[in-house]
């Protein structure tokens, strides 16, 4: 049995052949990094951990997505692509700036989808009126930074926006037909094991499509960082088998329709202090599994 709902098979219900994300990094910024709500951005956020080394702003979008399918064709040459929208805020800027860097990746002859990254702060209508049209030809998805359901929590991380501005969102998105996703971030510094069940049965009442989870990892650069130094006795870094016992405690309080994207992030060795377990994505997700079938339990467990 499927103990989850995977995001590979989502995709597989949407799309007759392989598709694979492309992140593209289209030279954005963020509100809480430019003065409108804040300066320095979030303080666990060193954008480098997840931009892959095709992607720098230099660069054209196409030329970007070029070097992306590159990598991955050498594998899978019958293989289409999501424009990923992924560093920063990527719908923060006037919609006559944001909409030709969308259709410059949907142009693309072997982009069949755009999935965007931004803040629940940071989505005019006017630009969800624009999505739903292009909806109407193509595979769209907007994922939101959530992080956390508590307020006290996205006050301390410097985020700049409420949980309460997450759930508005979300629901005008959701509203349009649009497939919405939310980020969330488990283990922020503060929060307990029954914080985290929280999020899971705050979230579940939301009319999401899709959950990405990220393990707090401590990276170079950061404030965050700096604030470990100072006060290491507010944060847990899991290991690998505490973080996956946490991960399953979280989906077993998650409405078990809702998609889920992955459970975890890998940021490169040279910014990562910690944890490393030195697990590739798919060998957590083995170990994951494994410890589902060995707990006899299921996403969606106790609602």
């Amino acid at each position: 049995m499927n103990r989850y709902n995977d995001f590979g098979t989502y995709l597989k219900g949407i799309f007759p052949f392989k598709v694979q994300k492309i992140s593209i990094n289209a030279g954005f910024t963020c509100p809480n990094r430019d003065g409108s709500k804040g300066f320095g951005g979030c303080t666990f956020c060193n954008n480098q951990t997840f931009s892959p080394d095709y992607c720098h702003t230099e660069k054209s979008i196409t030329q970007q997505i070029d070097e992306g399918i590159a990598f991955f064709a050498r594998k899978y040459p019958e293989m289409k692509y999501l424009a990923y929208f992924q560093a920063y805020t990527n719908t923060y800027d006037d919609l006559e700036n944001l909409i030709p860097k969308y259709e410059e990746a949907l142009s693309h002859p072997d982009v069949v989808g755009l999935i965007i990254g931004t803040r629940p702060d940071c989505m005019p209508d006017e630009l969800l009126d624009y999505l739903v049209d292009v909806s109407k030809r193509t595979y769209v998805m907007v994922e939101y930074g959530v992080e956390s359901t508590l307020n006290k929590t996205l006050e301390k991380i410097n985020r700049g926006h409420t949980y309460e501005e997450s759930v508005e969102t979300i629901k005008r998105t959701a509203l349009r037909g649009i497939p919405t996703g939310a980020h969330l971030i488990l283990g922020l510094p503060g929060e307990t094991h029954d914080d985290i069940l929280g999020h899971a049965e705050r979230l579940s009442c939301l009319p999401l499509t899709t959950v990405k989870l990220h393990q707090l990892q401590l990276i170079r650069g950061t404030k965050m960082a700096r604030d470990f130094v100072l006060h290491p006795e507010e944060f847990k870094l899991f290991t690998a088998d505490e973080y996956i016992d946490l991960a399953i405690d979280f989906i077993e309080h998650l409405n078990p329709r809702f998609v889920i994207e992955r459970f975890v992030s890998q940021s490169p060795k040279s910014l990562l202090i910690a944890p490393d377990w030195g697990l590739k994505n798919y060998e957590f997700t083995n170990k994951l599994n494994n410890r589902m079938k060995e707990r006899g339990t299921f996403q969606g467990h106790y609602l």
